[in-house]
């Protein structure tokens, strides 16, 4: 059984592919992905946000401690240089992660001005990163931006990084573009090499007790599939040599196969993973070869895409027929009066 398939160019051994979490951290526990499965691994995302303010801080101290012992004189002090930071232990960790796998490493970016982009994309791919992934995680919270602008944001990072990076580039987006087609087609045309859909936006909460913001982390579910899935079935087979990868919600292999039937080259897993651990790559890998064996299908290639808007008798199904459909075929509960 092929379970081969091609992701940003690379040619892995099937599509389940670890997305950014803490479990990349652990050199041990990105060979048990490996040895469970893994066909590739992203390495959690490196924020420019922390690495500016790890080397301000750094420098305040050292130059706080200077003031106070300038008769010991120049030289008592190391350079904040002579430190490692987050970006130098995120680059090491590349290096050893890549002679600890045989599978490709991704590293993950999320970035904030177009100069701390390039330069850290630049060292990333220095390491040996055999791919990088951007996580633009970009709330448009200013009401007098456009549209317009903010997809330019976004296009104007992806030119200007192509003109300096060699290694694929994949972009991790939001659903929340007013045309999603519109927007991928216009990464692929600007030199992206995949996209993922879709970035999970951490909404901030409300303390109703200390009325005040608190930040909470929930979780995916299995249901989060299906907007990735329909946008994955509408942009399968539109653009040559762009990888569709799935991400936010894969929980069981038949989450993976819905997207894989969808159009989907890759599926990531994340809070399946943080859950019940690494080993369970290999139960959803079982699954899939499970269920190829009862369908006939000998490799991945012999069903992707089965069920895109290429293939259905009705595609607008994935679009406002749904809809219809979905309305007019729901039942209330019993007892409830309409």
């Amino acid at each position: 059984m092929n379970l081969t398939t091609k992701y940003l160019g690379l040619t892995i051994k099937n599509p389940l592919v670890p997305s950014a979490s803490p479990l990349s951290k652990s050199v041990s526990i990105a060979r048990e992905l490996e040895d469970n499965g893994a066909a590739a691994i992203i390495m959690w995302s490196l924020f420019e946000e922390a690495i500016t303010a790890e080397s301000e801080s750094m420098v305040r101290f050292l130059h706080q401690q200077e003031t106070g012992f300038a008769e010991i004189g120049e030289g008592f002090l190391p350079a904040h240089r002579d430190f490692d930071n987050a970006l130098d232990q995120y680059l090491d960790h590349i290096r050893k992660l890549k002679e600890a796998l045989e599978i490709p490493v991704i590293a993950s970016l999320n970035g904030v001005t177009p100069s701390g982009w390039i330069k850290h994309a630049t060292d990333l791919q220095q390491a040996g990163a055999d791919a990088l992934e951007l996580n633009v995680y970009y709330v448009a919270g200013d009401i007098g931006q456009t549209g317009a602008q903010v997809e330019e944001r976004y296009l104007s990072l992806l030119r200007e990084l192509r003109g300096h990076v060699q290694i694929p580039i994949n972009m991790k987006l939001s659903s929340a573009f007013s045309s999603v087609g519109n927007m991928v087609s216009r990464l692929a045309a600007a030199g992206a090499n995949g996209v993922a859909l879709f970035n999970r936006f951490y909404q901030p909460d409300i303390d109703i007790q200390g009325l005040r913001l608190q930040s909470t982390l929930r979780p995916s579910t299995s249901a989060e599939i299906l907007l990735a899935m329909r946008w994955i079935a509408i942009l399968h087979g539109r653009h040559e040599g762009l990888s569709l990868g799935a991400t936010g919600g894969i929980h069981t292999a038949e989450d993976a196969i819905k997207l894989l039937l969808a159009g989907a080259d890759v599926v990531h897993l994340c809070s399946v993973l943080l859950q019940k651990g690494p080993a369970y790559t290999a139960l959803i890998l079982t699954g899939i070869q499970d269920w190829m064996s009862e369908q006939g299908f000998e490799s991945v290639d012999d069903f992707r895409g089965r069920v895109s808007a290429l293939t259905v008798p009705n595609p607008a199904e994935f679009e406002r027929a749904n809809y219809l459909n979905v309305l007019d075929s729901y039942s209330v509960a019993a007892g409830v009066r309409v």
